[in-house]
Parts: C-alpha cells; sequence; structure tokens
C-alpha cells in the first residue's frame, strides 16, 4: 500500500520560529478533500502544523504541501527538506497556483488550481514513473462535484466545535490584489444541493452543530444561496460564512439568513477611502455605506466580522488611525488588518511594478505585516509604523471590552461576545510578537 502525506504548513514568526498554537479553530477543507479524492489502496496522513509537528522522517511515499498567504515561505522550506531527504513532492494551494513559474522550482510536481480533476492522474503518473511537472485543469462553469472530506482522519486532532463545507468557489467580483480573483477570473461555480447535504449530514454524525461556510462570497448567486438557506433551515444547524457587504441591503435574505442559523459574517471592507477601493477595482463597495449596513445586518441577528488593508491609494496616515474609530464605532469583535500587498500574479503586482513603485523584489518576504512597495501618500517605513499602531491601539483592554462587552447584543448572546473577548485578549499577545492575528 502506498502512503501519502499531506501538510498544512503554519507560517513562521518574525523570530523565525514557527507560528504554534495549542488548538486549530479554523480546519481547512483541502486536505480531507484531497485525502478522499485519493483511492482506497492508498494510506493517508494529515498534518497541521500549527498544532503538531510535521514528520520528516515518514516513511510516506508522497508528500504533499499546501501553499497559502505568507506561509508559503514554510511551505518551500518544508518541501527543500523533503526532497533532500529523497521524498517526492508534490505542492499546490492559492500561493503556488497565482506564481506557477516559482513555485515549480521547489516541488517535483505543481497543482495549478482546483485538484479534483487532476489528482488522480497525478496519482496515477507517479505509481508509473512518469510524474510532469505541471497539473492544471480548471473546474468547468456551472456546477462541480466532490467526494465526502475524509474528516475521520482529524480524529485525536485538537480542533474547534465546527468543521468546514463548501457550497460554491470563486467571486464575480474582480479586486486587483485578490488571489480568488487570479484563479476564478470573475467566475462563482457551485457544488449540487445535495452534496452539501450529504457532507452537513456527515459532520453532524461526527457530533458537530456547526459548520463553517468555506465559499469566498456567498452572496455572488442570490437565487443558490435562497436554495442553500432552505436546506440549512431543514438541518437546523449553526454557522459562519463571509460575503460582500452589500447583502446589508437585502432585509429579506438576512431574516432568512438568521432562521437558517447564520451567526456571523465576515466582509472585505478593505477601506474607508473610496479612492483607495477605485484603485483596487472594488467600485461596488461604497464605505458611506458601511455603518448603515453594518447595523442593518447586526440589527436581524448576525455578527459582524472585517477585514481590511492600509496603503491604498486614498490612504494617509491621519486615515489609518482613524479606522480604529470606525471599527469601534461600529463594535467589530474581532477586526483583522494587512498591509495592501502587491502579491505576484495579481493585477496590483502588475500595476505596481509597472509604475517602478516597487521598493523590495524579495517576493518571498511578502507576509502581509511590512510595506513593500511606495504608497501614495506616505513611506513604506511610515505605512509599517502605522499599520502596528492601528494594531496596537484596537487591541487595548479599553477598545477590546468596548467592541465586545460594551454592547447590547450582549445581553442576548452573551456566551458568543466573551469568546470574542478571549479571542481578543489572545490576538493582543500575538501583536505584541509583531505576529499578525490570523483566522486559524
Amino acid at each position: 500500500m502506498k502512503k501519502l502525506l499531506l501538510i498544512q504548513p503554519s507560517p513562521y514568526q518574525k523570530d523565525g520560529n514557527v507560528v504554534k498554537k495549542k488548538k486549530l479553530y479554523f480546519v481547512g477543507l483541502s486536505l480531507p478533500l484531497l485525502a478522499a479524492l485519493t483511492p482506497d489502496d492508498w494510506e493517508v496522513e494529515l498534518i497541521y502544523e500549527v498544532i503538531e509537528d510535521v514528520p520528516f522522517d515518514t516513511d510516506a511515499d508522497l508528500i504533499g504541501v499546501s501553499t497559502m498567504g505568507h506561509g508559503i515561505i514554510r511551505s518551500i522550506d518544508i518541501a527543500k527538506e523533503f526532497r533532500k531527504r529523497g521524498k517526492t513532492v508534490i505542492m499546490g494551494g492559492y500561493m503556488a497556483s497565482i506564481m506557477p513559474s516559482e513555485a515549480v522550482k521547489y516541488c517535483d510536481s505543481l497543482v495549478v488550481g482546483d485538484a479534483e480533476l487532476v489528482w488522480q492522474d497525478l496519482l496515477l503518473d507517479f505509481i508509473s514513473g512518469e510524474l510532469k511537472k505541471t497539473y492544471e485543469k480548471p473546474l468547468p462553469n456551472g456546477y462541480f462535484s466532490t467526494p465526502l472530506p475524509r474528516f475521520d482522519l482529524l480524529k485525536g486532532k485538537n480542533i474547534g466545535d465546527f468543521l468546514p463545507v463548501q457550497a460554491g468557489r470563486g467571486c464575480p467580483n474582480s479586486c486587483s490584489f485578490c488571489s480568488v480573483s487570479c484563479l476564478y477570473k470573475g467566475r462563482y461555480i457551485k457544488r449540487p444541493l445535495d452534496e452539501v447535504i450529504r457532507d452537513i449530514e456527515q459532520i453532524k454524525s461526527l457530533g458537530y452543530k456547526k459548520i463553517l461556510l468555506l465559499d469566498d462570497n456567498i452572496f455572488s448567486d442570490r437565487v443558490y444561496l435562497n436554495k442553500l438557506l432552505d436546506t440549512f433551515i431543514k438541518l437546523k444547524i449553526n454557522w459562519m460564512s463571509q460575503c460582500e457587504i452589500t447583502i446589508g441591503k437585502d432585509d429579506q435574505l438576512l431574516r432568512k439568513l438568521y432562521e437558517s442559523g447564520c451567526q456571523t459574517l465576515s466582509f472585505g471592507l478593505e477601506s474607508t477611502s473610496r479612492e483607495s477601493l477605485l484603485s483596487m477595482d472594488k467600485a461596488w463597495a461604497r464605505p458611506d455605506e458601511y455603518d448603515k449596513l453594518i447595523q442593518n445586518i447586526r440589527n436581524h441577528g448576525i455578527d459582524v466580522s472585517t477585514e481590511m488593508v492600509v496603503g491604498g491609494e486614498g490612504d494617509t496616515l491621519e486615515s489609518i488611525k482613524k479606522t480604529k474609530d470606525f471599527i469601534e464605532k461600529n463594535k467589530i469583535s474581532v477586526p483583522r488588518f494587512y498591509i495592501l500587498t502587491p502579491f505576484p500574479g495579481t493585477r496590483f503586482f502588475d500595476q505596481i511594478k509597472a509604475s517602478g513603485r516597487l521598493v523590495n523584489n524579495d517576493i518571498y518576504s511578502y507576509d502581509g505585516t511590512s510595506a513593500v512597495y511606495k504608497p501614495k501618500n506616505m513611506t513604506p517605513e511610515e505605512l509599517t509604523k502605522a499599520y502596528w499602531e492601528l494594531y496596537g491601539d484596537l487591541f487595548t483592554i479599553k477598545s477590546i471590552l468596548k467592541r465586545n462587552i460594551l454592547r447590547r447584543e450582549i445581553l442576548k448572546t452573551p456566551f458568543r461576545y466573551i469568546f470574542n473577548m478571549f479571542v481578543n485578549l489572545y490576538y493582543r499577545e500575538q501583536i505584541k510578537r509583531r505576529i499578525t492575528p490570523n483566522i486559524f
């Protein structure tokens, strides 16, 4: 029997050590799906490095290494070490897919984009000794199918009280900095509802009552979302996901979202500057509507989480400081920020490079925590400093209490906001060590 080892690396801290945690709350779906796509005559092991060590002395025949965000550096180092030990290494994931000419240097074979249509061919080629350098076959428009994820392989791992489900991939928007836009180019492709139901029923059978819906934008197809919510209502589950903020205009849908068990929605607001959003090809987002939309979503019983970037064309040192006021005014429980970064493969990277504004050519140092290009209204050093000051100002004890405890919603769902407070306190310790808080 052949053996496959699949690894989700953990990123490095500023001191060079790998980020470690006692518990993994946000379990990714890619490894259990790849395991499910693997024939039964293979033994499969999953490793999530943030909570366990990578077994470099494994007897596995084939090593699969995932790449996500600024964890790409660790992914490359793991791949190098296994190849040094004579192992065959496959790489895949968002970062490897948007810069394949770089990623292929560090592995024996690369999966670009979705793996469903190439994975079994790759394994057969490996067995026959005819492994290709690159495998790529995009999913067709419309619907795509996946097998039942191998969540049984998570047994014994210290994970949270929910598991991931995916209904669709991609997003109809085409923001210039976004890796999803690079891969799916404005497409949103969906899974048959019976498969989604099947996956949720498996999760419930394992004793879980909450799910993380891993879609890039659940508001991509309103008709499909309505059908999905009808399904969730019948299944009686609690769930969270992410989408675009304009969903806050749809009262009918918001009522149904709450009825279906939606507890939290995360939104990539990016910036409160209209000029910055226009430069990101995100003209559909209107900062002057943010307050009203957030309040309307919350009025329907759904909590709001946000992700934002600093360093856009309309950002100034003063506007970055005022972002704190926006977050506190809207009582965002768990805000997250990144420095706007031109990752290779995105249109934003091409634009910045063409304008001669790139000040750091070491693409493997791009981690979203330090400026690598010249912003319009400040120096790179000023932007990096302002970024960490914003995080520091928002994660004081006073601000944490203001955003999580001193709010009317705590009377209805006290456990949610007390839990969020402890998440904030954990993030506060990470920020002190110059580790950007992340969703895992």
